[in-house]
């Protein structure tokens, strides 16, 4: 056990180092040709259905919960938060390209003029204050309702990440990138550990799954939580589950986090809301 511990921090110490001098279109080229190569049997396009794209067992458990979403609800009221006017009349809508509607696969993005990564749920909380009106909770409630009515209406299309030829831009990114390699908490666990080196492995009763897809489905409604949550209240959880200190949602820290991951699944089509474990 050791050995193999020992082999995989090899592993990652060489992929930040190699990593450190790389594009991101290289890194980009490398991060999909890993998971092509570590499941071959899985079509690229199928890499949107996180573990259950690798799991067939898991996949039809899944398929039948989908046929009866439990987020549905939180469809209706997001589609009816999204559409009803502030105090001053305008809606969501004024404050989004295309009216708010099929542009999730953009999001995050990084903004040159306030040199900084938009994720989704940002730009609605800044559109409300905007507006006049009070920012809401990060993690879920009506934030992740509104983002999942938004992600319902781009499913199908495909992730678009840019990373602008701007220097922060660039140390946006790499800040992600650096997050995403590197270990942290008592477990001493990084993200690349069950995500990529280890995906497809058990642990304990989960199988864990590809990085490569992660984001598709956010936010995303998990059995666990009873509920929907955003991606930044699922990145709090796996740093707790690795005895790690967490960030606060939104931060900048997430926010360069959720940027990387998402540009690795750039190709891949929106499918959220999702239902998980």
């Amino acid at each position: 056990m050791k050995n193999t511990l020992a082999s995989i921090s090899l592993v990652v110490l060489l992929a930040i180092a190699g990593a450190a001098t790389a594009t991101p279109q290289q890194d980009l080229k490398e991060f999909q040709d890993f998971y092509m190569k570590r499941f071959p049997n899985t079509p690229f396009e199928d890499f949107a259905n996180g573990v259950y794209s690798i799991d067939p067992v898991s996949r039809e458990e899944w398929q039948q919960i989908e046929e009866f979403p439990p987020y549905e609800l939180n469809l209706t009221k997001g589609e009816e938060l999204f559409n009803k006017p502030f105090a001053n009349g305008k809606t969501y809508a004024s404050c989004f390209e295309n009216g708010g509607i099929g542009i999730r696969q953009n999001y995050p993005y990084f903004d040159t003029k306030l040199g900084e990564v938009i994720t989704l749920e940002l730009a609605i909380n800044r559109c409300r204050e905007a507006n006049g009106e009070k920012p809401l909770g990060w993690k879920k409630g009506p934030i992740a309702d509104i983002s999942a009515y938004m992600a319902y209406t781009s499913r199908g299309k495909k992730f678009d990440i840019k990373i602008p030829d701007d220097p922060r831009a660039i140390a946006a990114y790499e800040r992600g990138k650096k997050h995403f390699y590197t270990k942290r908490g008592q477990l001493n666990m990084a993200c690349a550990d069950c995500h990529k080196f280890y995906s497809g492995n058990m642990a304990r009763a989960d199988i864990l799954s590809p990085a490569l897809g992660h984001l598709t489905h956010f936010p995303v409604y998990r059995s666990k939580w009873g509920g929907l949550g955003t991606t930044h209240r699922r990145y709090g959880g796996c740093n707790e589950q690795v005895r790690a200190k967490s960030f606060p949602a939104q931060s900048e820290e997430y926010r360069a986090l959720e940027y990387f991951e998402s540009y690795m699944s750039n190709g891949l089509a929106i499918n959220g809301p999702g239902a998980r474990k």
